[in-house]
């Protein structure tokens, strides 16, 4: 089967979700997305939910508190977030559920309304084959800049210059 071509393809938003509820409680993705379908049937009926087409792409809950990542089609965010707020329980727990942001990308919503960071990287000059070359470096490990390409080195490989 053939691929669409880029301008047919389904374009996505992604809303970055927080979750909080009572910090004994233990809450799973599969129910947050059961719960999260079960919400846009109801809200949107069954063309308004296919078209929102709502799956939860990213999940992490601990200690009562937790975070997701919503993907939904483009267009359809304001519909998404409707039924977003329509869950006030899963599995019999009460949840708040909050909105943060909504993103072109997945990685996009977890570094600015997730609060997770990207990696901090630098470029820095190195020795390495016994030439100076450029290298992006990140915590223990970097990237070295060959002729086309990079190779991976850890600090043991290269020498700072």
């Amino acid at each position: 089967m053939k691929h669409l071509p880029k301008h047919l393809r389904p374009r996505w938003r992604y809303l970055a979700v927080e979750l909080e509820t009572w910090p004994d409680e233990r809450l799973g993705r599969r129910s947050f997305q059961r719960e999260l379908w079960y919400a846009g049937q109801n809200l949107l009926g069954d063309p308004g939910s296919a078209d929102a087409d709502l799956s939860v792409v990213r999940f992490r809950f601990t200690d009562g508190t937790g975070e997701a990542v919503v993907k939904v089609r483009r267009g359809e965010t304001e519909s998404a977030r409707a039924a977003l707020a329509c869950i006030d329980e899963i599995d019999g727990a009460p949840v708040g559920i909050r909105v943060s942001g909504i993103s072109g990308t997945i990685r996009a919503a977890e570094e600015n309304y997730l609060g997770r960071d990207g990696q901090d990287s630098e470029e820095r000059n190195v020795v390495f084959g016994n030439e100076e070359r450029v290298a992006v470096l990140r915590d223990d490990v970097g990237d070295v800049r060959l002729d086309e390409a990079f190779v991976g080195a850890t600090d043991l490989d290269y020498h700072l210059v």
